[in-house]
């Protein structure tokens, strides 16, 4: 399964898009939409174009994908979008932490992933909380 455009706007709709380097709420260098910049990445500090920032997306959207598909293939379309969101913002591991207390836990379970390190103290981020609550609606939305 491939998110779809629901799942596609989620994301643009909680991350927003900067064509120019930024720090995130955690202190990661990012650009675009939500591209957490690598060592191994271009250098950016010319900023990008849009599309160059849908193309990092589409990207950045592959080892979520094949996360949740591997780790949750029971899912339909609303909840597989609702679960690549979560991943693409908190990571493969995280998927499988929230997933390791069943599928009948996933609405309980994600509101409980708001925190993030700011100056390395653990810190409950709004973004966060409205993201959770975005996902939790998507995925319990019939398809």
């Amino acid at each position: 399964m491939n998110i779809s455009a629901n799942g596609i706007a989620l994301i643009r709709q909680s991350e927003g898009c900067c064509l120019t380097v930024y720090a995130d709420a955690a202190g990661f260098l990012t650009i675009g939409i939500g591209h957490k910049i690598l060592p191994s990445d271009p250098d950016f500090s010319a900023g990008i174009t849009m599309a160059e920032a849908l193309t990092l997306l589409a990207e950045d959207l592959t080892a979520p994908e094949d996360a949740v598909n591997a780790q949750a293939p029971w899912t339909n379309q609303n909840q597989f979008d609702a679960l690549v969101d979560f991943t693409f913002e908190c990571g493969v591991g995280a998927l499988g932490e929230l997933l390791a207390h069943g599928q009948a836990q996933v609405q309980a379970q994600l509101p409980r992933w708001v925190y993030a390190r700011v100056k390395g103290v653990e810190t409950e981020l709004p973004g966060m909380v409205v993201r959770r609550a975005a996902e939790v609606r998507l995925f319990k939305t019939p398809c």
